[in-house]
């Protein structure tokens, strides 16, 4: 920890460094009797402005940064790091034991795929850059990990010089927290929900309540609607666009996030075949050196009972089991799945189609109409998985247009982000009334949305976050 004996009589503050005005980039910057904590360390996706955000400098020093605390290890609230640490920063890193776990898979192998992404613009030549350069190398990851500091659910610790930290039960992924900030000598306590999951996750529990705080502050990623029925409609969906898909000579290619939504899907999978609902002798194929190492991470998890694993999939081994699963890893035969020998399901990175092996496989399938590409998470402005859910006919990748033939199929029910009416649940779970509710994380109608249904339904005040700004945490008079 950076050695602090430095007082401050000014106000503790809260400052909106990414996160605000839109899902990508989360971090928050808290000041306090001289200390400052930076509450995860996101990369910015999507439309190229959100992007260039990632190279600016920070409004800060990395080095004066005390401690960072990270809710989970998504790239969009971890990814960041490796270039913090770069930049200077050596001071711990809290996470719970398996976002450690997984952060040790997620960071790298991100810059690794930044490295491998920059060298194939150059050698193509359609960079606007030369030359192009990654943001961080794998190096820079590795050196990044080693900060990481274990600290376990419910837990509490000190991270700063008069910051205390206590990390709660997320439900959105393995090992994802909401954070709890203790503020020293102020007495203030402030929230940070991360990002929320839902209560009919198949394999972890539901998030904690929030408890008491002054200052809440709330993701909002699906803060303006309300997902279908997660159970029937889901897998009945995906059975009939598989089975459709299939039986017109096409592949299934479904874009999915490493970590989490891989597993997700394969649960809903071996349902589906034990119950004879998936075409007989498909071969499913996991197309992610990533989702398959963090898939391993879960295996163990579930077969531990982790305290953030449900009762009823605790001490099982076969949760993931799909008949003619085949886990690629190898470069080669990532290559061959852009032109199978038969029709197959393919699950690769990344969900929302941004990098990775999935836009190889985007290119060489959406020309052709027999396919389907199935969208199961959320699709952030700019992404080219939100550009197929709006009905793009061409995508821009790697360097050239592609048409696009494939059907596509949405199915948010596989979410797993609360949604408005879960959020709202969430909130108003919290023991008294916070001086204030600052909703981030989402676009903006989402964050309207939400802001609205705090204000309506619990009279709290509540207000959107603006990129940037900062904003006091002492009581108000």
């Amino acid at each position: 920890m950076r050695s602090s004996t430095s007082t401050s009589t000014a106000s503790p503050t809260l400052q909106f460094l990414g996160g605000a005005g839109t899902v990508t980039g989360s971090k928050y910057l808290v000041r306090s009797g001289g200390a400052q904590v930076l509450v995860d360390c996101g990369l910015f996706q999507g439309p190229r402005a959100l992007r260039e955000r990632n190279w600016i400098e920070p409004p800060f020093s990395p080095a004066s940064i005390d401690a960072v605390v990270l809710t989970h290890a998504h790239v969009d609230h971890s990814g960041y790091l490796p270039r913090l640490v770069a930049a200077g920063y050596a001071g711990p890193i809290f996470a719970t034991p398996s976002t450690v776990e997984l952060a040790q898979i997620v960071l790298p192998d991100c810059g690794h795929l930044q490295e491998e992404e920059a060298e194939y613009a150059n050698r193509k030549g359609f960079s606007r850059h030369e030359p192009a350069l990654p943001l961080y190398t794998e190096q820079d990851a590795w050196a990044a990990v080693e900060q990481l500091v274990p600290v376990p659910f419910a837990t509490d610790c000190q991270v700063a010089p008069g910051v205390h930290a206590r990390l709660s039960r997320a439900g959105h992924i393995l090992g994802s927290a909401s954070v709890r900030l203790d503020l020293g000598d102020s007495g203030r306590v402030i929230g940070f929900s991360g990002d929320l999951g839902r209560p009919s996750h198949p394999f972890l529990v539901p998030p904690d309540p929030p408890g008491r705080l002054d200052v809440l502050v709330v993701e909002s990623t699906y803060g303006d609607r309300r997902h279908p029925d997660s159970g029937s409609s889901g897998s009945d969906r995906l059975a009939a666009a598989i089975s459709t898909t299939i039986a017109r000579g096409g592949n299934v290619l479904i874009p999915a996030f490493a970590v989490d939504r891989t597993e997700v899907l394969l649960h809903h999978l071996s349902k589906l075949a034990a119950a004879g609902r998936l075409p007989a002798g498909v071969p499913v194929y996991v197309d992610s050196p990533m989702a398959l190492s963090a898939l391993r991470v879960y295996r163990g998890a579930i077969e531990r009972g982790d305290p953030d694993i449900r009762s009823e999939a605790s001490g099982r081994s076969d949760f993931f089991d799909v008949p003619g699963l085949h886990e690629v890893r190898e470069v080669a035969e990532s290559k061959a799945l852009n032109d199978p020998a038969s029709p197959c399901i393919v699950i690769s990175a990344s969900g929302m189609g941004t990098g990775g092996r999935v836009v190889h496989h985007l290119a060489h399938m959406l020309p052709d109409a027999r396919n389907t590409v199935v969208l199961v998470g959320f699709q952030a402005e700019g992404t080219r998985g939100r550009q197929l859910l709006d009905g793009s006919r061409e995508l821009k990748m790697l360097g050239r247009y592609v048409r696009v033939r494939a059907d596509v199929v949405d199915l948010p029910a596989f979410s797993v982000h609360a949604d408005g009416p879960e959020l709202l649940q969430w909130v108003g779970a919290a023991d008294g009334t916070p001086d204030a509710v600052y909703v981030v994380h989402g676009e903006p109608t989402a964050s309207t949305a939400l802001v609205s249904a705090i204000e309506n339904s619990l009279d709290w005040p509540a207000v959107a976050a603006h990129h940037a700004e900062r904003v006091r945490l002492d009581q108000p008079h």
